[in-house]
């Protein structure tokens, strides 16, 4: 596989891990790159009903291995045929990022939760942390648009700082995003939810990190006021 195509197997792939639906992930890159689920599957080595059960979420979440062999069957599929994912990938979604920017000096991690009338999920012992930075991003935009060194771009000058993920469900994406890169944010705030997916939360145990919910609030206030601290 090409340096090229790698990068493409390691975005779906991504894309796939973190997920909520893992096959509703996979049944959508399916489409989006226009292979039939019966010329997949001849390619997996598989009946077409087999992979028919993980897209429909019939059949329990996939295993890495089987992640590994339906991505690469499906890069390779691409690349012999349609040759799709480098106009789809290529051009990827910057507007994920809504807002970045560092603090003048540090500000107090209950002076952020203020600023989006937050409410503390778990970290109330942390709220005297400093902050160095924020960055505010879309979530859906996100999980699509960012993998691999893109992602670390949401960090700006210091990882120091607070990750705000707007239009979220449950808060178990973006906890699950952040688990599995090095690099770890001191606080996060959930906008979307009016309640915070166990997962989510004690993924934000593990890794010492102040997890929060916006309060009403939308995404241009919150920008703002941010901008003000």
């Amino acid at each position: 596989m090409s340096v090229e195509s790698s990068e493409f197997a390691s975005q779906i792939a991504g894309d796939v891990v973190i997920s909520e639906n893992p096959g509703d992930t996979m049944r959508k890159w399916r489409e989006r790159i226009a292979v039939k689920q019966a010329i997949l599957a001849k390619e997996m080595g598989l009946s077409p009903s087999v992979l028919s059960d993980y897209e429909s979420g019939r059949r329990a979440s996939p295993g890495v291995g089987f992640i590994k062999k339906y991505v690469y069957a499906l890069v390779k599929l691409d690349q012999n045929h349609h040759k799709i994912l480098p106009r789809e990938l290529i051009q990827k979604d910057r507007s994920a990022i809504l807002a970045i920017g560092e603090f003048r000096n540090p500000v107090k991690a209950k002076d952020i939760l203020e600023a989006v009338r937050g409410k503390v999920v778990t970290g109330n012992d942390k709220l005297d942390t400093n902050i160095y930075g924020y960055t505010l991003v879309d979530s859906i935009k996100t999980i699509y648009a960012l993998s691999g060194f893109d992602f670390y771009k949401i960090y700006g000058a210091t990882t120091e700082r607070v990750l705000i993920f707007t239009k979220v469900g449950l808060g178990r994406s973006p906890m699950v995003a952040i688990r599995v890169v090095h690099l770890k944010p001191r606080m996060v705030v959930i906008h979307g939810p009016k309640v915070i997916d166990e997962l989510a939360t004690a993924l934000a145990e593990k890794e010492k990190i102040i997890l929060s919910l916006a309060g009403d609030i939308n995404e241009q206030e919150m920008i703002a006021a941010l901008a003000k601290l």
